[in-house]
């Protein structure tokens, strides 16, 4: 189609007067404390049919799901199921309504067989104990419907996390046929296993199913999608067709305006490094390695470096950022930091020698949920100064104000609960709490992952910013275009071993990353 399309307020649409939306949502509205989260949003979801909802962190996404499956109740606005007047109350009702979430955090019991999880609290039961094997025939019957090759019988917590989010998926299918409502499910997975999730939706979306799809990653759109409504502050800026707007087109709605390009990895930015890696570096691992995490493995980095962690999921990233962290102990090698030996054996010592660390997982191992904004953001520099010299709550509030509007954090209130915040904000959050610390080594583990384009380009521009400014950097991420776009240097993990240390000369490619992944040889 010719030129950009106009904004589809009314959500007139080419779809079809004979077709009837099995979800409709029309002005719905909901306040909290000092913030309106949304503002009149429309929603519809027709059968048959994967629909895209995309917008910036902060935009109202989560709300929106969580006002559609009960978790708040809405301010306004109207919700019709089928055709019929519906009042969620709960996300109990939701289901018997027909409205199944999987969450990018699932949440099923690994403790629980796979076919326990599938049917809990659907059990069959026979003079009124489970019937196990009716309990295991049912599952695996409800696991061959999507074509899908699990043992019903294996503990949840032997699968992998790709395997996990479909058996979450057959369990909410199995609740309820009508819409299927998917929050990030893609975030951890990598590629294969991606492919195998858009398999199960497209067989979902044959037999009927009208699937809600929340993803910040275009191309997966563009893969599986028909249709996408684009939020944007809380309000709707429109529904499209997936083949009516391009990428570009796309992200310029969700930002409202044009995305600011990241600079590449100059030449200058090459050459400073080249001329730092000739000296000390900041940090040293010599032969490090845990029993049964990662192996023996040298690293070094400089002052004002930025180095990558590339490797599929599972290669050993994380637990190589870990031990030089001191979140897990090494069993061999050493440490030097600043040419002197370290005992990095617990985060305390690391953050003692001015090393911080950004976790992936940021809401079990970074943020505590029921604390606030300000009180989130001062806890590493608290644990810093010891307990026994508190900061003042003047201090506190100067600190929260100053990084709250330095990062462009999003309620800009210091007093919000971080949990009522989005992915991206909390993100921001996190490092604000580490460059309090003033650190000379920031550890980056999948600062992105999650986020908006608008948020990630963002925190892209602060890691450059922070390398020029003499900050070493550890950068980990699943994307090797990132990768590449900001690391001087680049670590390659494949079966928890690091296989090859490749210069970013400005020859490196994503393609040489993956053919080192690939055979484990430096190419």
């Amino acid at each position: 189609m010719a030129g950009p399309p106009t904004t589809d307020r009314s959500l007139t649409t080419e779809v079809g007067a004979d077709r009837r939306p099995v979800l409709e949502l029309r002005g719905v509205r909901k306040e909290f404390p000092g913030v309106v989260a949304l503002d009149g949003v429309d929603l519809r979801l027709f059968p048959g049919e994967v629909h895209a909802l995309m917008g910036e962190n902060g935009a109202g996404k989560s709300t929106l799901i969580k006002v559609l499956t009960g978790v708040h109740p809405s301010d306004g606005g109207s919700v019709t199921l089928a055709g019929e007047d519906v009042h969620i109350s709960g996300p109990l009702q939701a289901q018997q309504t027909g409205i199944s979430t999987v969450y990018q955090e699932v949440n099923l019991c690994p403790n629980l067989s796979v076919a326990e999880n599938i049917l809990i609290g659907r059990e069959p039961r026979r003079f009124g104990m489970i019937h196990w094997p009716e309990l295991r025939r049912r599952a695996r019957e409800l696991v061959r419907d999507l074509d899908l090759d699990i043992d019903v019988s294996a503990p949840l917590s032997s699968c992998s996390l790709a395997v996990q989010q479909l058996v979450a998926i057959v369990r909410a299918v199995d609740i309820s046929a009508k819409v299927l409502i998917l929050d990030e499910p893609t975030s951890s997975l990598d590629r294969d296993e991606v492919r195998q999730l858009f398999t199960v939706m497209g067989r979902l979306r044959d037999q009927g199913v009208a699937i809600l799809f929340v993803t910040h990653f275009l191309d997966q759109v563009y893969d599986i999608c028909d249709r996408v409504t684009i939020l944007r502050n809380g309000r709707l800026e429109g529904e499209y067709a997936i083949g009516d707007l391009t990428r570009v087109q796309l992200v310029q709605r969700m930002i409202g305006g044009e995305l600011a390009e990241l600079d590449v990895l100059s030449d200058a930015s090459r050459a400073e490094a080249a001329e730092a890696a000739a000296g000390e570096p900041f940090l040293r691992a010599g032969a490090l390695a845990r029993r049964g995490s990662i192996a023996p493995f040298d690293l070094d980095i400089h002052v004002g470096e930025v180095v990558g962690l590339a490797g599929l999921l599972g290669s050993g990233r994380t637990e190589a950022a870990r031990l030089l962290f001191g979140a897990d102990q090494s069993d061999e090698g050493t440490i030097t930091v600043n040419g002197e030996p370290a005992a990095l054996r617990t985060p305390r010592a690391a953050i003692a020698h001015k090393i911080a660390f950004c976790s992936e997982n940021r809401k079990a191992e970074g943020l505590v949920g029921e604390l606030t904004v300000r009180e989130n953001l001062v806890l590493a520099l608290q644990a810093a100064r010891g307990w026994a010299r508190p900061l003042s709550r003047s201090k506190q509030d100067e600190l929260a104000r100053h990084w709250i509007s330095a990062l462009d954090i999003r309620p800009a209130s210091p007093e919000t609960q971080i949990r009522n915040l989005s992915g991206g904000n909390q993100q921001k959050v996190l490092l604000a709490r580490w460059l309090l610390t003033d650190p000379r080594l920031l550890i980056l583990d999948e600062p992105t992952r999650g986020i908006d384009v608008g948020a990630k380009a963002e925190i892209q521009k602060l890691v450059q910013r922070l390398s020029g400014e003499g900050m070493s950097v550890l950068f980990i991420s699943a994307e090797l275009e990132e990768v590449l776009r900001l690391s001087h240097r680049v670590g390659v993990l494949r079966d928890h071993r690091m296989v090859a240390t490749l210069t970013n000369d400005g020859t490196l490619t994503p393609e040489r990353i993956m053919a080192t992944i690939a055979t484990g040889a430096q190419k």
